[in-house]
């Protein structure tokens, strides 16, 4: 299994290039197509204002945002036309999350911005938060300083739920094209150490069965686990982390967990996150 399709998605309001260098490594490395996405809704007015000057003011924001919305499409093309034998633009003048959501149906796998802001503009760019734990697909986080997708060592973030399960599935493309994958589990608090181990050992000869060999590795302490998840990755040298995202509902809205929301947001490496 590859990936066919690659879709990045764009942000109005701050550099896309490490999106646009991950997106042309995976579809080098794949051979898969890209698809570039933005969009942006047209804000009202601060102040108030009505009748024609109203409009006006309307009219100036939406030609402000084609505009924008012609430039991402340049900076695209520029970055990945060399890089695949295909590429797509879609864009729209509407709110961009339920745009790339509605889009997401042509992808294999989504590529976006981290936003370490607790609140993102809806305006300006897709919160990666609400693309993984509703597009059906498996989102890339890219962190700004990110410079290429590194597929020599991958670290996946094993924890024994559904979510983890779908995320190392989704992965295996990635992990088949590592050099190392490592397999940790950090025992929370009501599970073993001897049941992580289990779990961890189960997971690598289920890999083994696709071909790819992997080592495994459960810590002593479950204490801080975003922090121990850096230092183990730092340790192994890994690229990417793989893990299942994590959350639930409140009216209506979706609330990342915390390991979660620590690797959309703020590490330093490539999140492959799938729910």
């Amino acid at each position: 299994m590859d990936y066919k399709t690659v879709m990045v998605s764009l942000a109005l309001d701050r550099p896309n290039g490490a999106c646009l260098a991950v997106a042309g490594d995976l579809a080098e490395r794949f051979g898969a197509r890209v698809i570039g996405i933005a969009a942006s809704d047209v804000k009202p007015p601060l102040y108030f204002a009505d009748g024609d000057y109203a409009q006006k003011l309307l009219d100036d924001e939406a030609t402000a945002v084609r505009g924008r919305l012609s430039e991402l499409e340049a900076e695209f093309r520029t970055a990945v036309e060399k890089r695949t034998k295909s590429v797509e633009w879609r864009s729209g003048q509407t709110l961009p999350v339920p745009y790339v959501l509605q889009q997401a149906r042509t992808a294999d796998v989504l590529v976006v911005g981290a936003r370490s802001e607790t609140i993102v503009d809806p305006c300006a760019a897709a919160d990666p938060g609400d693309l993984v734990m509703q597009a059906g697909r498996p989102l890339i986080v890219v962190p700004p300083a990110v410079e290429w997708f590194d597929f020599r060592s991958v670290l996946v973030a094993w924890k024994d739920v559904r979510e983890a399960r779908r995320a190392v599935f989704d992965a295996l493309p990635i992990l088949a094209a590592a050099k190392d994958v490592t397999i940790v589990e950090i025992a929370e608090q009501g599970t073993r150490r001897a049941d992580a181990l289990s779990h961890v050992a189960d997971v690598a000869s289920w890999l083994h069965g696709h071909g790819i060999v992997a080592s495994t590795f459960v810590p002593e302490s479950a204490a801080e686990i975003p922090e121990q998840l850096d230092r183990i990755a730092a340790d192994v040298g890994a690229g990417p982390v793989v893990a299942g995202a994590y959350g639930h509902s409140r009216l209506r809205e979706w609330i990342l967990g915390g390991v979660t929301r620590h690797l959309a947001s703020e590490s330093g490496r490539c999140a492959f996150l799938s729910r």
